[in-house]
């Protein structure tokens, strides 16, 4: 593993920071304050992404992307990740990698799209009753003779299902026996917004990503055709283990942006900051809270770097990510509380974005699976090592 980045590596990095502070910065307070992203704002900056070569860029260059590799493409994301969640997810797009997972004529219909800014794509999983159980969810589907799909239940916390062109819902069709017992079987489907039975409804206020929504999915005898089942029949957990496993280092990787930046406005801060005859960096209690900052967010790039890496080599495992995840939004959370600190009371002004960076660090820990489940992912490894 080579820990120097290369040319290329660097100019992404670089250009993707100057986009960030040109283009998304300047109008993080408006939507902060406002909780909305107008539409006209996202068009103005997704043209700009475009031409800059910066939207879609974690997808292949076969269809339109830049063809990243890991390690880039986190490093990308890293610095996406400086501004406010909305302003960076909507406005410079990432489509889900399991649209590659479709057919050819799934591609064209969904996923091109997408990548031209034309709409965006949202995953519904969670429901009301199952959250992390995804096997325990009740939304179901069964398939009539003439091979349609009918589908009916609830999901919720569908992230920006108000923008998004379609949905990718899974849904429980069946039952199978496993050595641990009757589990559900998935299948994952295509459904258009305006599909009959179809609704989607205003989700929750939310303390964190303020521009970023939610919305609640309903299905009522919703009906699709059988061309709408991405992947196979009762395969949907296969297909989202096989193309989403990296969305844990990508929401590693926008913390370590939002974590270091949080870290040099408290640097900066205690530089410049004065009392008692002296700048309160040299002051033990600040300058060892710096230390430790500095030492954590390198502690969490260096495991998120390494995931990236053997994702490429193709030796990750799932405690790899899974550290990588745990460990960067858990240092993100105390690098923004403890660069609050370092402000005192000016840190929770919204004229400056420290107290967004510690709203927003709280959902981390729990979308794309909450810290208990990364440290149940983790410790199954180990013991399974061991025949545990």
């Amino acid at each position: 593993m080579q820990f120097g980045l290369t040319d290329e590596q660097r100019m992404i990095v670089d250009t993707t920071r100057a986009f960030v502070e040109a283009e998304l910065y300047p109008h993080e307070l408006a939507v902060e304050r406002s909780g909305h992203l107008p539409l006209e704002l996202i068009r103005d900056i997704q043209k700009k992404a475009i031409d800059a070569g910066l939207y879609a860029a974690n997808m292949p260059a076969e269809v339109g992307g830049a063809g990243l590799d890991t390690l880039s493409w986190l490093l990308y994301e890293r610095e996406l990740g400086r501004a406010n969640y909305a302003l960076h997810w909507t406005c410079v797009a990432r489509p889900s990698n399991i649209l590659l997972a479709g057919t050819p004529e799934q591609r064209e219909r969904y996923l091109m799209p997408c990548i031209r800014g034309e709409t965006w794509d949202c995953l519904a999983m969670t429901e009301p009753g199952a959250g992390s159980d995804l096997r325990g969810m009740k939304a179901s589907a069964r398939q009539e003779p003439g091979g349609d799909w009918v589908l009916n239940g609830t999901k919720h916390f569908i992230s920006h299902a108000d923008l998004a062109g379609f949905t990718i819902a899974f849904m429980a069709t069946g039952e199978e026996t496993t050595p641990k017992g009757v589990k559900k079987k998935i299948t994952a489907f295509f459904v258009d917004k305006g599909t009959k039975g179809f609704t989607i409804r205003d989700g929750y206020r939310n303390v964190s990503h303020r521009g970023y929504t939610n919305a609640v999915l309903e299905f009522d005898d919703c009906r699709v055709p059988a061309a709408n089942v991405l992947g196979a029949p009762h395969k949907g957990f296969d297909v989202a283990n096989a193309w989403l496993g990296a969305t844990r280092l990508q929401v590693a990787s926008t913390c370590l942006g939002r974590a270091d930046r949080a870290l040099h406005l408290a640097i900066s801060y205690a530089a410049q900051r004065h009392q008692f005859g002296q700048s309160i960096g040299k002051f033990q209690g600040v300058s060892f809270k710096l230390a430790d900052m500095a030492m954590e967010l390198k502690a969490a790039e260096l495991l998120t770097w390494e995931a990236a890496w053997k994702f490429d080599e193709g030796s990750v495992t799932e405690a790899d990510m899974s550290m990588a995840k745990l460990k960067a939004t858990e240092v993100l959370a105390m690098v923004a509380d403890e660069a609050i600190q370092v402000h005192g009371g000016m840190g929770l002004m919204d004229e400056l974005p420290l107290e967004r960076i510690w709203r927003d660090a709280r959902v981390e820990r729990i979308w794309e699976g909450t810290s208990e489940i990364q440290r149940h992912i983790i410790s199954r490894e180990l013991l399974r090592a061991q025949g545990g």
